[in-house]
């Protein structure tokens, strides 16, 4: 059984910086690429994402503020935020990709506000 647990959302001042994490468990993680995507509004957005080769890629809004990490051993994966905005405030999601399937978190709530 595969499970996806964000946790690490929190309300936060302007300026601030917050880490999610992503906890996996069922044999997905190791070779899986990660995923944060954010639902701000309507639609769920992507944000960042780690291959199994530990390359990472960012959207252009959070590049430099956000540092997505890994950690294989311990089946979570990182996102480090740093200078937050009131932008930045949303339902944070992980996501894991492995073997043409999608495993998808609860999200986890930050709201930048002061």
């Amino acid at each position: 059984q595969v499970q996806v647990v964000e946790s690490g959302g929190a309300q936060v001042q302007p300026g601030g910086s917050l880490t999610l994490s992503c906890a996996a468990s069922g044999g997905i993680f190791s070779l899986g690429t990660l995923y944060w995507y954010r639902q701000r509004q309507v639609e769920r957005e992507y944000v960042a994402h780690v291959t199994p080769r530990d390359e990472k890629f960012y959207t252009l809004s959070v590049k430099g503020r956000f540092t997505i990490s890994r950690n294989n051993d311990k089946n979570t994966m990182y996102l480090e935020m740093k200078n937050l905005k009131p932008d930045d405030t949303g339902v944070y999601y992980c996501k894991i990709y492995r073997d043409n399937n999608e495993y998808w978190g609860q999200g986890t709530h930050v709201t930048v506000s002061s």
